[in-house]
């Protein structure tokens, strides 16, 4: 979990001190906002964090082996979000988006402390890209994906001209 504490302290470093109408504004109307950014993060964190506790509970055995997930942060490869973590268009504050971020953390940092070690090695779940991955890969797999997600705000600070 230290990644992932990482992966959220480097979020935070480039989101704080931003007004919440620069969170909320769209590079162009086919580019999602930070906001909009910040909540696929806790959508995908929080489903992700809820798929694993129900492997955990009735999944099977999969034979699953390690998948360069590190791959997550190349911006340059574009993956379509998931249906069910596709950001809204509606107005959101920094300290809103937080406590979402926060909440789904703490399930996550939960089910790491609290999970069987073996069942998370043996148990997985497929992912659209890399497929089958073992419940324990993909904790740090939401890491990579938050930086990845991370460095995308980078890029619309960047195209709104905003410097923090």
């Amino acid at each position: 979990m230290e990644f992932n504490e990482e992966a959220r302290v480097d979020l935070y470093n480039e989101v704080n001190g931003l007004s919440d109408e620069q969170l909320n504004k769209r590079p162009a109307d086919d580019q999602w906002s930070i906001k909009q950014i910040m909540e696929h993060l806790f959508l995908m964190e929080g489903a992700i964090t809820k798929t694993i506790i129900e492997k955990l509970e009735d999944g099977e055995e999969v034979n699953a082996e390690l998948k360069p997930i590190e791959a997550s942060l190349n911006r340059t490869i574009k993956v379509q979000a998931p249906e069910f973590a596709i950001p809204n268009d509606d107005f959101a504050t920094l300290e809103e988006l937080k406590l979402k971020l926060t909440a789904t953390h703490q399930g996550l940092i939960k089910v790491s402390e609290t999970a069987d070690e073996k069942q998370l090695e043996s148990k997985g779940f497929p992912h659209p890209v890399f497929g089958q991955m073992s419940l324990k890969q993909w904790i740090p797999f939401i890491a990579y994906h938050e930086k990845r997600h991370t460095l995308q705000i980078v890029e619309v600070k960047e195209k709104l001209g905003i410097s923090n």
